[in-house]
Parts: C-alpha cells; structure tokens; sequence
C-alpha cells in the first residue's frame, strides 16, 4: 500500500483513506455488519486512516468505528472531529460550539465512544464564530500535551484562518471538499498554502459524493432518507447538465481500461504528495474499486483533460446547503 504522511513531523498514513460517515447517516439506510465488515477489508487492504466525527449518527458513528477497530487499533491512524452540539432526538438540528471549556468535554466524550486512549488526528469540525480561533487551537494544543490527542487539524477553513491556527499549534491536517467538481481549495489559496506550511490536504468527497462514480443515473436513485434529494447539484437541471461531465469522465475511464471513479481518484492523488483522499463508502465492493485507484498513473496529458472536462464554472448548483456553506471561515 502506498503511503503518505500528514504533514512534516506527522504520521504515515495510506495514500487513500476511509470515510465512515456513510456507515451511519446521510446515505440512506445503515447496515451496521456490512460497515464494520467494510472497516475490516480496508484495515486488511492496507487502508490505515479512517475518518469519523462525534456529530456522524450523531454520536453513533464513533461507537461503529470502535467497535470495527477494537482488536486492531494499532493498525489505524484514527481521525475524529468535535465542534457542533446536537440532541440525538432532533438529530438535525446542529450549532457550532467551539469554547474552550467544551473542547476537553467533547474529546473525552468521542475517547469513550471510539473505546480508545489516544485520539491520532483531532478536528475542530466547524469554527465557531463566537470563539477565536486562538482560543479554540490553544484549548486543543491542552489536549496534546495530556496525551489525549497527537495532532490537531481544521476542518473547512481557508488560508487565513488556517495560517492563525497554526500561529498557535502545528496544524497537520486541513480537511477540505476537494473533487474535481468541487475545486475550491484550489480556488482560495489553501491548497497551496498547505504546501507551504506543510499541512496535510485531506478531501472529503473526492468522488462528488457518489456522482462522479457514474452509478447515480436519476435522482430518482436516492433513497427516501439520502440527504442528496436536497442536495443543490443533484436538483433536477443541475443533475442533467452535471451527468454530461460525467458522461465525458465515464468515457475518458473506457479508453483508460479503469471506472469513472478510480479516476476522479486518480485525479486528486496527482494534486500532491501532501494530498490525502478519504473517499467514504459503506460496502466493501467500492472500497476494493476505490483502492484501484492507486494503481493509476496520470501523464501530463490526461490531467489536462480531465481539467478540461470539469473546468469550475462547468458543473452546475453550489456544492453544499446555503447554511453549511456559510459555517466555511475564510
């Protein structure tokens, strides 16, 4: 398995991650044996980084992964986020809560759940508009130096929140939407700032949250409870025109003798050595797909095409809800 590491003093971590937020919300119903069956292969495959979050579920994400990992926590390098407050009862309704007095709360909260001593790569999830950035790393940075945590990251933030917080604390890991539908890392800078300060870039739906597979032909292919019927870019113009790109991505894999999928991936793990997708997946047979990707080499000439494809302003519908764009931080 090829490997990456986050940052420069960071760990070394399989170039493709796994997302297990799908395992229990957002993409229809959860099948609890095939997630944790899913987290075994990858673990088995090589795949070392895996990536929950307390709010997933909400809560009952984190219970699944410790659960998965329990007998093998020394293969995985284990990320989790903190930072938006919920009852489990209106699962929904979400606020940011990034105060210092809540960040060694809700760490010794997901150690629980996740059944584990040391949490590897901790996220704020959102910043909190209320709190200083400052004031939220430096309660983190506490957390390292109790043994809690061995890294810190940020989640959705662009380069000057991102260059303030690491003022305060080493940030190893910024995790950004980035696909090549989604370009805005490249488009605000943070891409490049990351290099520059050494930060790892770790995107999350690197596969357009499923569209770039090319499997998705209708919305009518959602279920009932897919957060994606209200989803912008699956919104029924936006679906047509952006099932054209993928038309073009699905042809372009023919020629290549690979799936649409393995080389939107490909696409991204060419962005650079301190790039580390973490497409997410609840079923083994797309994880086995998706670490296909590795296997792919992209020459100058294929990158510009696929830039070519999917210049930004060619896919249609904002790539998020009004109300989650608005919690990115500049």
């Amino acid at each position: 398995m090829e490997s990456r590491q986050l940052g420069p003093n960071g760990p070394r971590v399989s170039a493709l991650g796994l997302g297990c937020m799908g395992m229990s919300e957002g993409y229809g119903s959860a099948d609890e044996g095939e997630a944790i069956a899913t987290i075994q292969r990858a673990l088995d495959l090589g795949v070392t980084f895996l990536d929950t979050a307390d709010i997933y579920g909400p809560y009952a994400n984190e219970v699944l992964v410790g659960r998965a990992i329990r007998d093998r926590r020394r293969e995985v390098v284990l990320a989790t986020k903190f930072g938006f407050e919920t009852d489990p009862a209106r699962a929904r309704e979400r606020k940011l809560d990034a105060r210092p007095e809540r960040v060694r709360e809700a760490c010794d909260a997901s150690l629980q759940r996740l059944n584990v001593d040391t949490i590897d790569l901790y996220y704020l999830h959102r910043v909190d508009p209320a709190v200083p950035i400052e004031d939220t790393v430096d309660a983190m940075a506490r957390l390292v130096d109790a043994g809690k945590v061995r890294y810190l990251g940020l989640s959705e933030v662009g380069p000057a929140t991102l260059r303030r917080a690491h003022a305060v604390h080493p940030i190893t890991a910024l995790q950004s939407e980035y696909s090549l539908w989604t370009r805005d890392p490249e488009e605000t800078g943070a891409l490049e700032v990351c290099a520059f300060l050494g930060i790892a870039l770790v995107p999350f739906s690197p596969l357009g949250r499923g569209f770039l597979t090319g499997a998705i032909r209708s919305p009518e292919d959602f279920a009932a409870d897919d957060f994606r019927r209200k989803h912008p870019r699956f919104q029924a113009q936006n679906f047509a025109r952006n099932l054209r790109l993928v038309e073009e991505l699905k042809g372009m894999a023919q020629a290549r003798h690979c799936t649409a999928a393995q080389l939107a991936l490909a696409w991204v793990l060419a962005r650079g050595e301190h790039v580390v997708p973490i497409p997410g997946t609840k079923r083994r047979e797309r994880l086995d797909e998706n670490v296909g990707a590795l296997q792919i080499a992209l020459d100058a000439g294929e990158l510009a095409s696929l830039d070519a494809i999917f210049p930004p302003a060619a896919v249609a519908g904002a790539r998020h809800s009004e109300s989650m764009l608005n919690m990115v931080a500049p």
